[in-house]
């Protein structure tokens, strides 16, 4: 039987730029945590494909998904983007998104940039509304191996369908890669590093891993594990590279399932303790 679900999409204004959103939901309390979906550094709203669905339907939980500026039908960013635009996002726009989407309590989940987004926000700007946070192939620190595999990605784009590929989904498809592609490749992002947001965790977290992930190594998972006073789950997945989403879907949605059920019941524990 096919689940029921509602989904809606519009635009909503963060960091003075108009973003195409979408949200999925079914039937849930009232104060049920939304998930908030931020997705990666040439991501979009539509490049999630079907799985913000997904994990409504596994969830149970209201989900969504939203382009930051740069990105699919959202407005432009300001180029050249800053070394710290991670952190930007994290502290100046993030926090208008969730104050327009309007809910009590948020569980992030973020893939790759998003993810360092998530982790950012959740251990820096101090919002009792985050109760977890959900980070698939994160980085907090830049590695040769990702520098390398960018540095190939700039030559695709060049000479490849690249470009073709992300205009269905982007409406500036060269602003949208030089946006991402010239700030990891910036001489001065060798040395970009936000690890120390680890030590300011307070809600806990699930993080996703690919075990070939082409753009970091377990030294970032390995450092969340060393740093975080938070609770850390770590589900590092075989025959899996830089998007556990659609190259381990079945095991990445379960993990996601049970670490929100885990936080509706400790939510649900407080409120009756309370």
């Amino acid at each position: 039987m096919a689940v029921s679900r509602t989904e809606s999409s519009g635009r909503l204004v963060a960091g003075g730029k108009s973003l195409e959103w979408a949200a999925w939901w079914r039937e849930s309390a009232e104060d049920a945590p939304v998930i908030v979906m931020l997705h990666e550094g040439l991501g979009c709203l539509s490049l999630w494909r079907g799985f913000p669905g997904q994990i409504a339907d596994a969830t149970g939980l209201p989900v969504f998904a939203y382009s930051r500026a740069g990105y699919g039908q959202s407005d432009p960013a300001e180029l050249p983007r800053p070394p710290d635009y991670m952190t930007r996002e994290a502290i100046d726009v993030l926090p208008a998104v969730l104050d327009a989407i309007g809910a009590r309590n948020y569980i992030l989940l973020g893939h790759s940039d998003g993810a360092t987004i998530a982790a950012i926000h959740a251990g820096s700007v101090g919002d009792f509304r985050i109760r977890g946070a959900v980070l698939m192939a994160p980085h907090f620190f830049t590695e040769p191996m990702g520098l390398a595999e960018i540095a190939k990605a700039k030559e695709a784009f060049a000479t490849t369908d690249l470009r073709q590929r992300m205009a269905r989904h982007h409406r500036d498809p060269e602003a949208t890669f030089r946006g991402w592609n010239d700030a990891w490749l910036d001489p001065g992002f060798v040395s970009w590093n936000v690890a120390d947001v680890i030590d300011y965790l307070r809600v806990p977290v699930l993080v996703i891993q690919g075990e070939h992930d082409q753009y970091g190594t377990v030294a970032q998972i390995e450092e969340i594990e060393n740093r975080s006073y938070a609770p850390v789950d770590v589900v590092l997945l075989e025959d899996c590279r830089h998007s556990p989403q659609f190259d381990q879907p079945e095991r990445t949605i379960e993990a996601v399932r049970e670490f929100a059920a885990r936080l509706v019941r400790i939510e649900a524990a407080e409120v009756v303790v309370a």
